[in-house]
């Protein structure tokens, strides 16, 4: 991946001192604009070339399309759902978590309330600060032999699992990305969800909010539970229905509820917050000293690190770039441009393909065909009017048109060197073209069938035509191009075989006008590379 140029970073919300230190010993200028309401954010935003956020700013649409000059959001943090990363996407703008950063903090805080469900601590506290000593009312349980059910096996879940087994709770869990292997090493049985639901003395949940997650807890999954099953929520409002809950309160199904998050924050409904079986707390599962510091520092490192080249870590939108950090992976890149834009100009209809096929050959591009695929979108799209697409933005741009982008690798028989082929249907036309690299620079091996006897390097001002091979072809050209002061640079003709072929010249310069070709031949294309 080419460096992003970062050099301001805008920091909208209270974080560690650290994250702005190290930006700036970085050569990016920062600026502290803590608790802006949204217009002066938009307002603000233009200006800047990265955002810095924890939870509490938004980063809409809106925010989004008046930042003109942005290339990357960083949560200070591990949720996202804050920014519109569609939006973010759409506009070719990283956006970055810390995964890890307060993963530790956010365990912590989750055995904290299992705790405190299991022995009524909270209540007793403030019993005893208003004067009583009722040691019969806060008769409490057992930790030890009961069950945990883990919804969500990540890192967070992780850690929970292996600190409630040291007292003694067998744990069980539902993941659907997390394989059932890797879970069981670290002692968590996974199970699906109805198998789950009946075997819980105790539940906590550690999913991110999506559409597949909200309302995991609902009526009928606390029906389907242990009656007097306590649950916590140290992840996102709303993972468990919050009416629902308030339900299985009320009727004893469940037994109490620790919750870090809610649906709204702070929350105006008060139901949960003022029931005497729910302990809560205004989300504090980050509040460490330890985790901001973490999160402020990783988040910095990882702008740092992305800036220089060096790597992409916590990408949520752009997993394509985490691969594109070498040498080698640049020259493919610009080779995939390269083709793509030879493509969209060779296409003389010049209607908008429907259709597009990439396939890498070749053992050096086994794990690039996702970039290798992107990169070939966005010379093709380049040209549209759609803005300036990229790496991140290309594949979203390509599916608003309705076009289909499929990508495939085989391997290559007896070459040591890699090879892309694209090909692109338009108005029920087909053009196809292949490339590769060679010692280092991007060259182009075929064109619509016509095979180059001299690789064509995709560099400079490039001039393609079609034409029937004759003694005559090649001097009339030179001998045109010369009467409007264009020099030959070079010449890639194809090797003979009958019917029309393709031939691409090295220029000088662009033509003013291809017309004047229109005598010589049946098509003609140009481009700058």
């Amino acid at each position: 991946m080419a460096p992003v140029s970062i050099k301001s970073v805008l920091i909208s919300e209270s974080v560690d001192p650290c994250c702005k230190k190290i930006l700036e010993e970085n050569g990016i200028r920062v600026t502290e604009k803590p608790n802006m309401k949204k217009d002066d954010l938009i307002a603000e935003i233009k200006d800047y070339d990265g955002l810095v956020v924890r939870s509490a700013t938004k980063v809409t649409a809106d925010v989004i399309n008046a930042a003109s000059n942005l290339k990357i959001v960083g949560r200070a943090g591990t949720g996202v759902d804050n920014v519109d990363v569609d939006a973010a996407t759409k506009k070719g703008i990283i956006v970055m978590n810390t995964p890890s950063g307060n993963t530790i903090s956010a365990a912590e805080l989750t055995c904290a309330l299992l705790m405190s469900l299991s022995r009524h601590v909270p209540q007793a506290v403030m019993s005893m600060k208003a004067g009583n000593w009722d040691r019969k009312k806060f008769m409490g349980a057992e930790l030890y032999g009961k069950t945990l059910g883990i919804l969500g096996l990540g890192r967070i879940g992780k850690e929970v699992a292996t600190r409630m087994q040291s007292f003694g709770m067998k744990t069980i869990g539902y993941d659907p990305i997390t394989p059932p292997e890797v879970s069981a090493s670290w002692g968590v049985e996974q199970m699906s969800l109805d198998q789950l639901w009946p075997q819980c003395d105790y539940i906590t949940v550690h999913t991110p909010l999506m559409p597949s997650t909200a309302g995991l807890l609902n009526d009928e999954s606390f029906a389907k539970c242990k009656k007097g099953v306590k649950v916590v929520n140290c992840a996102r409002g709303g993972i468990i229905d919050e009416a629902a809950l308030l339900r299985a309160l009320e009727s004893g199904q469940c037994g109490g509820a620790g919750l870090d998050v809610f649906v709204e924050e702070p929350p105006k409904n008060r139901s949960l917050v003022d029931h005497p079986n729910v302990i809560s707390c205004p989300h504090l599962g980050a509040s460490t000293k330890e985790a901001q510091a973490r999160c402020g520092q990783d988040i910095a490192l990882q702008i740092v690190d992305m800036v220089k080249g060096k790597s992409l870590v916590g990408a949520v939108n752009a997993q394509v770039l985490a691969s594109t950090f070498s040498q080698e992976s640049h020259q493919w890149i610009k080779l995939g441009e390269a083709i793509g834009a030879v493509l969209q100009s060779c296409a003389t209809s010049k209607q908008s393909f429907s259709q597009v096929q990439i396939t890498t050959q070749g053992d050096c591009l086994k794990t690039s065909t996702g970039y290798m695929t992107s990169a070939v979108m966005v010379g093709l799209l380049n040209c549209e009017s759609i803005g300036c697409p990229n790496l991140v933005s290309v594949l979203t741009l390509a599916k608003e048109r309705g076009i289909m982008v499929n990508q495939n690798h085989s391997q290559l028989d007896g070459a040591a060197h890699g090879v892309c082929k694209v090909e692109i249907s338009a108005s029920g036309c087909n053009y196809k073209a292949s490339g590769s690299i060679q010692a280092g620079v991007p060259v182009l091996l075929e064109l619509n069938g016509s095979v180059f006897r001299q690789p064509v390097s995709l560099t400079g001002n490039l001039l393609f035509f079609k034409a029937s091979a004759s003694l005559q072809l090649l001097p009339s050209v030179a001998g045109m191009l010369a009467t409007t002061g264009v020099h030959i640079e070079s010449l890639s003709a194809p090797a003979a075989q009958a019917g029309d072929l393709w031939y691409c010249v090295g220029m000088s310069s662009l033509l003013g006008d291809l017309g004047a070709l229109k005598p010589l031949v049946k098509e003609a294309a140009q481009l700058a590379i």
